[in-house]
């Protein structure tokens, strides 16, 4: 078991408050992610748990043994930094021992924990190189295979991703995606990257100003995140936000109006409301029409072709409304177009910026 049990954790640098009552529980071999903006507290957190950061009030247990007073040697626990923290002078062999030599293992252990990290990581061909003789995704698997050597409790990753390109993120995504699978190992994850986040977790955890705005399954987070912040957090392009007026509500459906139409949502809200209100939904979620029985007409004043799809970026009083279109729309800038918006999928915010739909 290595899960991990924090409760009413606090952390203060001078008189901010950078980590407020905060308490989560991490279930034994998860992949959870810690996400939010850069200030939130995340990687303050993952530096905690790691006993890098004095804690001022509250408890953190790994494994239902409180660490609070241990050392980070003694946490059983293995950080892999945005930084890949190599010894320049070192081969990638050493580098990967290093940890296992300061425990005084056998000269024996060492070689086969090594070697069996190496091959998980499929950086065997490369272990009497230096670091400058390797491209940054290797040099990140080295740090990540002397973190694998120690067979820890618990891995903990802070950004580990966010020097590497495009691509390389890509690939190495994938990889710590196999990794876990393979290592059945406790993981958190420090990330400001939302789609990280989407695509390693079983768990993401959404912060905000040093407290939890919201925790569960990824797709949960996508399709009924629980306030504006995760709502415009989660996903790219962001949901999109437009002032409505509530109408009415019955059991079974609300009525707003926006965009000077009256939109009936096949939902009920979680509260009455008569104030101005936000309609939420998600650029996948408004569709072009040639159709006369249409939502919303606009002009389009920038047209992102990608490939496989298209955003199309409509003129609105406040902010843009993005429709996402096929990679082969013919949209043009200047053109005007009318949409459909699946009201199934839609939102609805109060003016405390909760969500209020059921």
């Amino acid at each position: 078991m290595s899960s991990i049990n924090i409760k009413s954790l606090n952390k203060y640098y001078g008189k901010t408050h950078v980590i407020k009552d905060f308490s989560l529980d991490i279930k034994d071999q998860s992949f959870t992610t810690l996400v939010g903006p850069s200030g939130c507290g995340k990687s303050t957190l993952l530096r905690m748990i790691a006993g890098l950061e004095e804690i001022n009030s509250g408890t953190i247990s790994i494994d239902d043994r409180e660490v609070n007073d241990l050392s980070p040697k003694d946490r059983n626990i293995a950080m892999v930094f945005q930084s890949y923290a190599l010894y320049p002078h070192m081969t990638v062999f050493d580098n990967m021992a290093f940890g296992l030599k300061l425990e005084k293992r056998s000269k024996e252990e060492i070689n086969e924990r090594v070697l069996e990290a190496a091959k998980t990581l499929q950086i065997q061909d490369y272990l009497e190189r230096k670091p400058k003789q390797l491209s940054g995704g290797q040099r990140q698997r080295v740090a990540i295979g002397r973190a694998i050597t120690r067979k820890p409790q618990v891995f903990l990753f802070d950004e580990p991703l966010s020097n590497l390109d495009a691509a390389l993120r890509v690939q190495m995504r994938i990889e710590l995606a196999k990794l876990h699978e393979q290592l059945n190992t406790t993981m958190v994850y420090v990330t400001h990257d939302q789609t990280e986040a989407m695509t390693l977790s079983n768990e993401i955890v959404v912060l905000d100003q040093g407290e939890i705005s919201q925790q569960g399954d990824p797709i949960e987070l996508y399709n009924k995140p629980s306030n504006l912040f995760v709502a415009g957090f989660i996903g790219s392009p962001k949901m999109n936000f437009i002032p409505a007026q509530y109408k009415s509500s019955s059991s079974e459906s609300t009525e707003v109006e926006a965009l000077g139409t009256n939109l009936v949502l096949p939902k009920k809200t979680t509260s009455q409301s008569d104030e101005k209100v936000t309609f939420g939904i998600r650029p996948e979620d408004i569709h072009i029409t040639a159709e006369s029985d249409h939502d919303w007409e606009s002009k389009a004043f920038v047209v992102e072709k990608l490939g496989s799809n298209t955003f199309i970026y409509l003129e609105h009083d406040n902010e843009p409304v993005v429709v996402e279109a096929p990679g082969d729309s013919p949209v043009k800038v200047g053109d005007t177009i009318k949409v459909k918006f699946d009201l199934d999928r839609s939102n609805l915010f109060n003016s405390q910026n909760t969500n209020i739909i059921g």
